[in-house]
């Protein structure tokens, strides 16, 4: 199999953490796409995923897998044995509904504030952020709003269960850690009393496959480039 990412971005870290959960980095070719020179954006890139994004995996028959969900699906489902996709039609039921909330009021609208009421990764990838429309920044800002909302609402449910779906583990849990990832990025901070999402958040981070993940720190040239 090989996989399409950049590391050290949230999309790419959330696939990084499933393949260190399931044990599978050794099985796995990484192939480097350089986000911040919007490589994602080319002819080349688009024939793999039209909707010019990462990660994506490429399986062995030349089949590619987009979306970090439905890629979470295939690599948790190989062994037959999944962990974080649920094993009961309730658990899955509430983590695929849990997932979805994750990507719509926290990781989507980060990364809508990150790309339209910031600079972003730059210009090369700006020039396809819409520059335009002139009330690009106020959306953004509100996507950014919209994501601190998000905050509060996960610490509501984590102050009433251990984690994002109910009891166990999962890609809900692994899709807002990344996405508090990107917004530390951002600059977006976690509101104030989110004393529930804190003691989550560090809990999770010394996880074995969140703390050992591969790909947690950026290339040195996207660091250069980024002024880190």
């Amino acid at each position: 199999m090989r996989i399409y990412d950049r590391p050290g971005f949230p999309n790419p870290a959330r696939i990084r953490i499933v393949l260190a959960e399931k044990q599978l980095d050794s099985q796995v070719e990484f192939i480097p796409v350089d986000l911040i020179g919007a490589e994602h954006k080319s002819p080349a890139f688009l024939q793999k995923n039209p909707s010019g994004v990462l990660p994506v995996l490429e399986l062995d028959d030349g089949t590619f897998i987009s979306e970090s969900t439905a890629i979470t699906e295939y690599l948790d489902h190989m062994d037959g044995h999944p962990t974080l996709t649920g094993t009961t039609p309730k658990q899955r039921g509430l983590i695929h509904m849990m997932q979805r909330r994750a990507e719509a009021e926290l990781i989507d609208p980060v990364g809508e504030y990150f790309h339209h009421a910031t600079p972003g990764l730059g210009p090369k990838l700006q020039a396809f952020k819409s520059l335009d429309w002139t009330g690009r920044a106020e959306w953004g800002r509100r996507q950014g709003e919209r994501a601190r909302a998000g905050m509060t609402y996960f610490n509501a449910v984590l102050g009433q269960q251990p984690y994002i779906a109910g009891e166990v583990f999962s890609m809900a849990d692994i899709t807002i850690f990344a996405g508090l990832l990107f917004a530390d990025a951002a600059g977006l901070t976690i509101p104030e009393n989110s004393h529930a999402l804190l003691a989550w958040r560090a809990r999770v981070a010394e996880l074995p496959s969140v703390k050992h993940r591969s790909g947690r720190a950026f290339l040195a040239d996207d660091a250069r480039r980024l002024g880190l």
